[in-house]
């Protein structure tokens, strides 16, 4: 039976956090949807000092971002977009229209459709996440997204350069430089200045996540998340600096993010804990890593290989590090988590930034019924139907013209019996006039 040597802050702890952002965020979205411009520009001045003409960056604005931005810079950035693009129309490639004759006469069918307009929100806090920018804006335009529409808080006051570079090279049609919740509330609802979109994506703070949860029916989402959650997953054939390192590597991200060793090794699972205590004493981003550590930093020690799968299907972690002797054990065996990272070679922060997979995944266990971010998230697949013989016609109304009546809608199976009468050329009674076909 699995044991804890180290557990994280109680759940009921947790709940009453995610209760306090609830209740503020329902106040902001109320102001914004019912004062529009004014009450983002408040919001703006108060959270990030930032009142600008426009929250929209002008074309001269951009020019100025991105030659701030250095050569190598920029380098990195189109070869990490060309990674995102290739592995995203590949994805595309594989959605297929289809159109099939199921019955003679009848063709069923259904066709991959992009949604009109996206909002890409760009985290840009304490973190400017450029990488954000490659996996909301060039995934939505693989996937043929006619109107993107990016938006990142100010930095040091003003646009982030490399964020807007980042933007703008992946093709986004309209640059905000706009944060929060105020941000992706402007993007749902639309304001004066500012036209709704159609679905939401990117990641972004608790504040943002629960926007987003609460936005959700009004707009599309990709998924609901939370703070970046990371499991490791190892056994004796990995050692306690590379763990400790791939657990830390996320937990800075901030304060409220879990992140879990999962072992079989009781000593690996000591030694990883003495070396994550090492690494906090050196470790730049320390003062956030080492309160999600404490609070939400957790040490299981599982009995089997395959107690180690069943448990992490139980936490259903977005970011899933596997360094065991057999990484493909957990690749065929588990069915809940955002994606896995496979052996030693590979890492959580390579797929944040650079590798080509996307990087907005599941958090709180939403990866039991949904994967992250993809060019399938931007497609809306639409079925259609086609009857070409009066024959199929009156054949598929006299089954549906009994299976409504036993629903007892009439209506319904008058529409069909009309169609009986029209190409069957039979005599058929209104429904309920008499008996049924």
């Amino acid at each position: 039976m699995a044991k804890h040597l180290k557990k994280g802050k109680p759940q009921a702890e947790r709940a009453d956090d995610d209760a306090r952002v609830r209740s503020i965020v329902e106040g902001l979205l109320s102001e914004i949807e019912s004062r529009g411009d004014a009450a983002v520009r408040e919001f703006s001045t108060k959270f990030d000092d930032w009142s600008p003409d426009s929250f929209k960056l002008p074309e001269r604005e951009i020019e100025r971002a991105m030659s701030a931005v250095s050569k190598r810079d920029l380098e990195d950035i189109r070869f990490a977009q060309k990674q995102v693009r290739e592995f995203a129309e590949h994805q595309r490639a594989a959605l297929r229209d289809v159109e099939v004759e199921t019955l003679p006469g009848v063709v069923l069918g259904h066709k991959n459709v992009p949604v009109n307009s996206v909002g890409c929100y760009v985290p840009g806090g304490k973190y400017p996440m450029v990488a954000s920018a490659h996996m909301s804006v060039v995934t939505a335009k693989v996937a043929g997204v006619p109107r993107v529409i990016a938006s990142a808080p100010p930095f040091e006051g003003g646009p982030h350069p490399a964020i807007v570079a980042a933007m703008h090279m992946g093709g986004a049609d309209e640059i905000l430089v706009l944060g929060g919740t105020q941000a992706v509330a402007a993007m749902s609802l639309g304001t004066e200045s500012i036209e709704a979109v159609d679905m939401l994506v990117g990641p972004g703070n608790a504040y943002v996540a629960e926007a987003k949860r609460q936005l959700y029916g009004r707009v599309g989402i990709d998924l609901f998340a939370g703070p970046t959650e990371t499991l490791v997953i190892a056994d004796d054939s990995s050692d306690a600096e590379l763990c400790a390192t791939d657990l830390l590597g996320q937990a800075e991200h901030g304060p409220t993010s879990p992140a879990v060793l999962l072992t079989n090794s009781e000593q690996l699972a000591k030694d990883t804990m003495t070396e994550v205590e090492r690494l906090l004493e050196i470790l730049p981003t320390a003062e956030i890593a080492k309160v999600a550590w404490r609070d939400y930093g957790e040490v299981i020690v599982c009995d089997s290989v395959n107690e180690m799968v069943a448990f992490a299907d139980r936490l259903a972690f977005e970011h899933v590090q596997v360094m065991t002797e057999d990484p493909d054990y957990f690749l065929d065996n588990m069915t809940n988590y955002g994606a896995l990272f496979l052996g030693p070679r590979t890492n959580v922060a390579y797929g944040d930034k650079v590798i080509g997979t996307n990087h907005t995944l599941p958090t709180k266990r939403a990866g039991r019924y949904t994967g992250g971010l993809w060019v399938g998230k931007f497609i809306k697949t639409h079925t259609f139907q086609r009857v070409l013989t009066d024959e199929a016609s009156a054949l598929v109304g006299e089954y549906c013209s009994r299976l409504c009546i036993l629903e007892g809608f009439a209506g319904h199976a008058e529409q069909a019996n009309i169609r009986v009468r029209r190409y069957g050329g039979r005599n058929v009674p209104y429904a309920g006039a008499a008996e049924p076909l």
